[in-house]
């Protein structure tokens, strides 16, 4: 299990098109991948591969999430989803 925290920068935050694009980019590996959030009280947790999950995490601009890999690619999987976030999301 590999993870690793990135501020979301996009202006948006993960509205419909960047959280699309996200779950696509994660539906691509074979591992598990989940984001968390620090929310009160606790922690809100999302599938990256669902929209739906990833939306109603309701991540913002400026949000901190940690990406979590676990599988047989989540090197790969992690490297990719935070440069994903670190790029913008597409927007």
């Amino acid at each position: 299990m590999v993870r690793e925290s990135v501020i979301i920068k996009n202006p948006t935050g993960l509205h419909l098109r960047p959280a699309g694009l996200f779950c696509k980019t994660a539906m691509q590996f074979g591992c598990k991948i989940t984001i968390e959030k620090a929310a009160r009280p606790g922690m809100v947790s999302a599938n990256a591969k669902s929209v739906l999950s990833v939306l109603g995490a309701c991540i913002k601009s400026g949000d901190e999430i940690t990406i979590v890999c676990d599988g047989e690619d989540e090197e790969d999987a992690l490297k990719e989803m935070v440069q994903i976030v670190k790029d913008g999301l597409g927007e």
